[in-house]
């Protein structure tokens, strides 16, 4: 199964406020591409460095999520889906930062790797620092959006390779 593992960290609440993304292009089982960009948000309002230590001085002179999209394209919209960590929330980053620069998006398929350590995996809580401690995974640095999609694709293969086994895994995630 091929999959792109993504990650978005925004400056603020508003969806569209991409400062960075991490994508993980994942091919026969086996992480093939990497690519970690900063960007640009439409604004200067950063509420969020607290989590992720970017800040507007960080992304002034980075590109736009326009200006990117011809390197990122290739990793959305190639495979079989897209997996994130809160999935819900990437699709809507995505979706939203899409919209406000005008860049159609077709109709992609988003796998959650939250919903999959709950149900799947019985791993609670969820977040993603702790799915990683239980599944042994490295996160080497939470809140980078190359590292969290890193350990996304990692949870992905590790639940994959458990279906393979079924007394260990619950169908119907």
């Amino acid at each position: 199964m091929n999959f792109t593992a993504i990650d978005f960290e925004t400056a603020n609440p508003k969806r569209n406020s991409a400062c960075a993304i991490g994508l993980v292009r994942v091919e026969g089982g086996q992480i093939v591409k990497e690519c970690s960009l900063l960007i640009r948000p439409p604004s200067r309002w950063f509420k969020f460095t607290y989590i992720h230590s970017i800040t507007w001085d960080d992304v002034r002179d980075k590109p736009t999520f326009k200006e990117i999209w011809p390197e990122i394209a290739p990793f959305i919209l190639a495979g079989d889906f897209l997996v994130a960590h809160n999935a819900p929330f990437d699709h809507s980053v995505l979706k939203s930062t899409c919209h406000h620069y005008g860049i159609p998006l077709p109709e992609l398929k988003f796998k959650c790797t939250v919903r999959l350590a709950r149900h799947g995996l019985g791993i609670r809580p969820a977040k993603l620092s702790n799915v990683c401690r239980v599944l042994g995974i490295p996160l080497e640095n939470h809140h980078d959006a190359l590292c969290d999609a890193k350990a996304c694709a990692q949870i992905m293969l590790r639940a994959q390779a458990l279906e393979e086994q079924p007394l260990l895994w619950q169908k119907g995630c």
